[in-house]
């Protein structure tokens, strides 16, 4: 010390100190009032932005009263040369911490208005924070008078030996950027892949997609796998899409009828159904002369992917319950068992689907000649 500690010196520091900490608490109150207003406006902006103000600016008060306090004690040079790199580092960390809160903050505001749902997709978030931490690493070793060249020369020439073990991370790494740039997959599409995983998007990370099945399991996927696999995306370029429910009635129906009451069908379910298009245009094509109906397919609007199995079900009971009332028939498959002399003759029907009959010759010695077409089960 230059000189002796006395009372006033040190009321002069508790007055600082003291200071300090009311500052401290009058702009924590008024940065509370302030996210207040702030969470009543559009923009989520602000609201970052006041979020990341009420961790900075009490701690920048408190060491500026811890600083008026160091000020006036009197400390020797190298005690006052100490005490103020202190908080300089103490500053510069809680800075380094709120920016890299608002610019990751920004970061997942403006992806969510650009994408819609990409806020989840936490790669850019991660990418932002890290550098500004590593920025903020720097700026305090130069602050302590550490040189950062020869760091950043290691880091550069180390940089390929990581490069080189870190091979898949790297790899996952921009395949996961490549993807959420391209917009090829977003968090919130539904996905199917030519290996048969199929799902939500709920996450694109450094490393993964995470991916959530209907049945609420996740299935992860490497970054690099999903970029290079043959992909169905059911949410783009439109969520809206279209189910197709194959049908048959009988030969003995009328066609016209048949279509006319099952349009009326689509066009109830489209109305009354959760998940339906209103608007859908009712869709019903005639395309088979099968063994025992003809079949057509019915073209329904789903609003969503995972709508159409709550669609299909109502779909496919009124579609019944109306076939009944007004006597269209929906024939249940058949097999027929023909009885010729010296062999037994069987076309096959099989249940849901038409097939090309196939004949089973096998030799009878007890058929009688002449004898009757018999339908029924054979064994």
């Amino acid at each position: 010390m230059n000189r002796a500690l006395t009372l006033d010196d040190l009321v002069l520091a508790g007055v600082s100190l003291a200071a300090g900490l009311l500052l401290a608490f009058l702009s924590r109150t008024l940065l509370r009032w302030l996210a207040g207003h702030a969470k009543r406006t559009r923009w989520s902006g602000d609201d970052v932005i006041v979020d990341a103000l009420r961790s900075v600016v009490p701690w920048a008060a408190i060491a500026g009263g811890l600083a008026a306090a160091a000020a006036v004690l009197p400390l020797t040079r190298t005690l006052q040369h100490h005490a103020d790199q202190i908080l300089e580092v103490w500053l510069i960390f809680v800075v380094t911490l709120s920016a890299a809160r608002v610019i990751a903050g920004l970061v997942r505001t403006v992806t969510q208005s650009r994408s819609g749902v990409a806020a989840s997709a936490t790669i850019f978030v991660n990418i932002t924070r890290v550098l500004v931490l590593a920025i903020g690493f720097l700026v305090v070793l130069q602050t302590l008078g550490i040189s950062i060249a020869p760091l950043l020369t290691a880091l550069g020439v180390g940089g390929l030996a990581v490069a080189l073990a870190l091979q898949d991370t790297l790899a996952n790494l921009f395949a996961g950027i490549h993807i959420l740039a391209s917009k090829t997959v977003q968090p919130g599409d539904y996905i199917r892949l030519g290996s048969g995983e199929e799902g939500y998007v709920v996450d694109i990370n450094w490393r993964q997609t995470t991916v959530r099945q209907l049945s609420n399991n996740l299935v992860v996927i490497p970054n690099g796998q999903l970029a290079k696999a043959n992909m169905t995306n059911y949410t783009h370029p439109e969520q809206r899409l279209t189910v197709p429910v194959q049908v048959g009635v009988g030969y003995d129906s009328d066609l016209e009828h048949v279509e006319r009451v099952t349009a009326q069908v689509v066009a109830e379910v489209m109305r009354e159904v959760e998940g339906a298009v209103p608007d859908h245009e009712p869709a019903v094509r005639f395309h088979t002369f099968g063994d025992s109906r003809i079949g057509f397919t019915v073209i329904l609007g789903v609003g969503e992917f995972s709508d159409q199995y709550r669609i299909k079900h109502e779909f496919i009971k009124r579609l019944h319950r109306r076939y009944r009332a007004e006597g269209i028939s929906i024939p249940a498959p058949a097999r027929t068992v023909a009885l010729q002399q010296g062999a037994v003759v069987i076309p096959q029907q099989r249940s849901g689907q038409d097939v090309v009959p196939r004949a089973d010759v096998v030799p009878r010695a007890d058929v009688v000649p002449g004898a009757d077409v018999v339908s029924g089960a054979a064994e």
